[in-house]
């Protein structure tokens, strides 16, 4: 197997993972007749956003159904780990197995797990139920999350990874950030049964639209494609330096999202914002962080060194983390969280482009895998440790020491990547 660290693999020539020639331009034809890279983009775009829109339609309403069946506050901190832990464990071999089988099979296998999960929720009214169920959505996302990433990297030509990334990311948090709307209004409105009926058409729809506009595969994604023994994939992956500087930056900026995401509500509770206010923050941080991933792509297809890109997001991102610590009112809390969208939105959009150039198209898979791993378990990890952290030392210190760990992953991160000249 090639040496991945010297392996620029695009869709525009050949590589090591054994990719067909492309004719040159983004729209352009393979001499195989492959539809052009635009259209299935657009196709990926469309099939992630709705997956993503229908799964996280769940956020705002299971809490509040589990309440009701009487499970405590406690148990369902468990049940969004179990998720978590399910989920971080299978990115990595499920990429694997989408190297291997092809991008389609694997991500309508993790749709369908994730519609059959949605239409056993209303019968879980128990604790254990309701974590089994869970379980379930992590097999499901980790099936499909890491495929239609490598997937991406396989159809976009190298000229235009960044902003492949860009817009594929956008319609990635737009459906996170829609989602959980739609979902909490039919469950006011209509009850609990009705969210979860309509999570699980829209999953079987999705599914569809998978199955008939994704490309067929004979080897991934209808690629002839020579694979290497696995363990021979694993040793080329631990000695590429680029792919491990990702991973670890990812696992480090995904510890500070996870700092947000779980705590800063508390956190703004107690220096007085209402749940309106609280909802703005959220919003902002997702707005901004969905709207700069386009103009983030294309800024990193420009640049010879993404590396820089991800050290100036995760610098920012530090420094966000540092101001909402120090917020005391919405002003501050909203322009803080505007830097910490804006600021991920530079650093994962570099992150991915960088992952897709650095290995061969025969082990993009995996290598999206680990990145998935590293997302989850880095949320699962500050949500875990972070706490008992806060109740010893207050929120403020609490958002600082996150800054500080943001800083000493960047640290590793510009030690360990030695990222090949684009």
């Amino acid at each position: 197997m090639k040496n991945t660290n010297d392996t620029l693999s695009t869709a525009a020539g050949s590589d090591g993972g054994g990719e067909m020639p492309m004719e040159r331009g983004p729209a352009a034809r393979t001499v195989t007749g492959r539809p052009p890279f635009v259209r299935l983009m657009t196709i990926c775009c469309l099939v992630t956003f709705g997956c993503y829109f229908a799964v996280f339609m769940r956020l705002p309403v299971i809490p509040l159904f589990a309440r009701e069946q009487g499970v405590t506050i406690a148990e369902i901190g468990l049940i969004n780990a179990a998720f978590f832990l399910m989920a971080g464990l299978l990115s990595f071999p499920m990429g694997m197995v989408a190297d291997r089988y092809g991008s389609r099979p694997v991500a309508a296998g993790g749709v369908l797990l994730l519609a059959l999960a949605a239409g056993l929720l209303y019968a879980c009214t128990t604790f254990i139920r309701l974590a089994g169920v869970y379980l379930l959505f992590g097999v499901g996302m980790a099936a499909f999350g890491p495929t239609m990433m490598a997937l991406v990297a396989r159809i976009a030509p190298a000229t235009h990874l960044g902003r492949a990334y860009g817009w594929y990311t956008t319609a990635l948090f737009g459906a996170m950030s829609l989602g959980p709307v739609l979902g909490g209004y039919m469950a006011g409105a209509f009850g609990f049964p009705a969210v979860f009926v309509t999570i699980t058409v829209l999953l079987g729809c999705n599914l569809g639209g998978l199955l008939l506009l994704l490309p067929g595969s004979a080897g991934p994604d209808g690629l002839s494609s020579e694979h290497a023994a696995i363990g021979t994939t694993l040793k080329a992956l631990w000695r590429n330096r680029p792919i491990m500087g990702c991973w670890l930056v990812t696992l480090g900026a995904c510890f500070g999202l996870g700092m947000f995401m779980s705590f800063i509500p508390l956190h703004a509770r107690a220096q007085g914002l209402d749940a309106g206010q609280i909802g703005l923050v959220f919003f902002a941080q997702g707005l901004a962080n969905g709207l700069s991933r386009i103009p983030c792509g294309y800024l990193s297809d420009k640049v010879g060194r993404r590396s820089t890109l991800v050290l100036i997001g995760m610098l920012g991102f530090a420094l966000s983390l540092t101001g909402l610590g120090a917020a005391v009112g919405r002003t501050g809390f909203v322009l803080w969280a505007l830097v910490s969208g804006a600021s991920l939105g530079l650093a994962f959009t570099s992150v991915g482009a960088l992952i897709a150039a650095s290995v061969a198209a025969n082990a993009r898979g995996v290598a999206m895998g680990g990145y998935n791993t590293c997302i989850y378990f880095g949320m699962m990890t500050s949500s875990l440790f972070m706490g008992a952290v806060i109740e010893a030392i207050g929120f403020a210190a609490g958002f600082y020491l996150t800054a500080v760990v943001n800083l000493l992953f960047s640290g590793l991160f510009l030690l360990v990547t030695k990222e090949p000249q684009a």
